[in-house]
């Protein structure tokens, strides 16, 4: 699949083309909507260390770090959190295919829980303040209402476990629950505070990337109606339905370029992010409203379609009747895709 990787010399994003083999990864570059033949490098996995979640880059927290044994340093950035978890699981796996002791030992720690010893729910709560190495605090939007010095669950998740506070997703979700419950944290919007309600302990924390907490000696909430928002924070409130990368051929040049798409409902609506950019603003969007969306035929070039395309096309057209080419990587992920935007036009 495809993921942005940072450059070992000039220290740019570019994204490629990854697969995953027994003992290597293989990347390759995409030029004129196809995969060149020849890799364009590879990162051997034997001796190779996998860090996730990687939170060394504050614009990209979808990280996962690989430590080849000579020493050097891959990046890779993921467009979703089940998406970086997938790929890790499937690294780490390769990593230790040739060790089974290893394997059993990951699986034990993934499904067991215990609290580190001589840790205290106080020393985690300094910790998460301190202003350098801490959870970063950021402005985020909840049906219309913005708030202020939050953080989601996911990234609360990950800090834990990147601060050695827990080595499972499951064990940091505890601990989480375990500071809202000493009143240490606080739910703030819809979805992280009907959470809350649950009668399942493990459901009151939420490992979510829509679900917003912050520390419960913050200010309160600053809100406005909806009606303030500006247009822009309106249409990119929706509830995220599906995100992933596709290959986008482009309005003027007709050129083909990897690009982040993120769909959402209520408003529905299409978005597309450049990848290999720090900034998470998308580069063009469009109401779903209207729209019709259709696969292409994968025998020959459709019109409208420039360059040697790979195949697994559709089309999406809007109502004021502009067209967009879109590339999945597979035919299943071509049928995802229509199915998801099909209920929301």
């Amino acid at each position: 699949g495809f993921l942005p990787l940072q450059g070992h010399v000039v220290r740019n994003w570019k994204v490629r083309w990854f697969v995953l083999l027994q003992d290597k990864l293989l990347y390759y570059k995409i030029e004129g909507g196809k995969k060149e033949p020849s890799p364009k490098g590879r990162i051997l996995l034997d001796g190779c260390t996998i860090t996730c979640p990687c939170l060394e880059y504050e614009n990209r927290p979808l990280l996962i770090k690989l430590k080849t044994k000579t020493n050097t340093d891959y990046f890779l950035d993921c467009c979703s959190r089940e998406e970086r978890d997938s790929w890790a699981l499937d690294i780490t796996g390769a990593i230790h295919a040739g060790h089974p002791v290893q394997v059993q030992e990951l699986h034990r720690m993934k499904n067991s829980f215990k609290l580190l010893e001589n840790i205290s729910l106080h020393d985690i709560v300094e910790r998460m303040y301190d202003s350098s190495t801490g959870i970063k605090l950021t402005r985020n939007l909840d049906q219309g209402n913005r708030y202020k010095e939050t953080f989601t669950g996911s990234a609360l998740v990950d800090w834990l476990i990147s601060n050695s506070f827990a080595v499972s997703r499951f064990e940091a979700v505890t601990l989480a629950s375990m500071l809202m419950d000493e009143n240490f944290l606080r739910p703030v919007g819809v979805r992280s505070t009907e959470a809350t309600r649950s009668s399942d302990p493990s459901e009151k924390f939420l490992d979510d990337s829509t679900a917003l907490y912050m520390f419960a000696e913050s200010s309160k909430k600053n809100t406005s109606s909806k009606e303030e928002v500006h247009f822009n924070i309106s249409e990119l409130s929706g509830t995220i339905v599906k995100q992933g990368f596709l290959v986008k051929q482009g309005h003027k040049r007709k050129n083909w370029k990897v690009r982040k798409f993120v769909l959402r409902a209520d408003p529905a609506f299409l978005h597309y992010y450049d990848p290999t950019k720090e900034e998470n603003k998308p580069v063009g969007g469009f109401s779903l409203r209207g729209c019709l969306v259709s696969a292409l035929e994968d025998n020959g070039v459709p019109a409208g379609v420039k360059g040697n395309v790979q195949g697994n096309l559709f089309k999406i057209i809007t109502k004021n009747d502009i067209h967009y080419y879109i590339q999945a990587s597979s035919k299943a992920e071509r049928v995802q895709w229509i199915e998801a935007i099909k209920p929301l036009t």
